[in-house]
């Protein structure tokens, strides 16, 4: 996930512009550093369950990061997210559930965002055919098989999801080193 975090780092970064990060389901705590580690004025809110986030303080410590985390524990469906972020990251959340689901989790999301503010997510995302790339492929295929109804979302339904809850701007990149790709979007 090191290359995927980079990378999204380097392309929603303002250089020498403070920001505001949400890192909705932090676990690891990679993709959050990532933007730490670029800008000592970045401020991140780790939001996870707090067992979780056990682990993403102890990641965050070792990194030397503490002064610029704040932790949120709870659900990203009912705790209060706070206002204000200038990026959202939302990694590897989407593919669990339905597209309503989803849908109301991007409404709580646009919400959180300042104006202007971007949402990121990295996702395996298929082409429209469902079948191609393969990596992106096998893996709706295993969401079908071990979730309750969760799916990877081609870019149309990303799409549909992102305008429905009042998204813009919404473009498609293909991340170095990684068979997922990023879907931004932007309030």
């Amino acid at each position: 996930m090191a290359p995927a975090a980079e990378f999204m780092a380097e392309i929603a970064s303002q250089p020498g512009a403070p920001a505001k990060v949400l890192d909705v389901a932090a676990s690891h705590g990679l993709f959050g550093m990532a933007f730490a580690r670029r800008n000592a004025s970045t401020k991140v809110v780790a939001q996870d369950f707090a067992t979780v986030l056990d682990v993403t303080r102890t990641k965050v410590t070792a990194a030397g990061l503490d002064s610029q985390y704040e932790f949120l524990p709870g659900s990203a469906f009912t705790v209060d997210l706070g206002q204000g972020y200038d990026v959202i990251l939302v990694t590897n959340l989407y593919h669990h559930f339905d597209m309503p689901t989803c849908e109301t989790l991007m409404r709580r999301f646009h919400a959180a965002l300042a104006d202007g503010g971007k949402m990121l997510i990295l996702e395996m995302v298929p082409n429209e055919d469902r079948i191609s790339p393969p990596a992106p492929a096998s893996f709706a295929m295993m969401m079908l098989a071990n979730t309750p109804s969760g799916d990877a979302f081609t870019l149309a339904e990303y799409q549909q999801m992102l305008t429905a809850a009042g998204f813009s701007g919404i473009e498609k990149l293909d991340v170095p080193q990684s068979p997922q790709q990023l879907v931004v979007a932007v309030k």
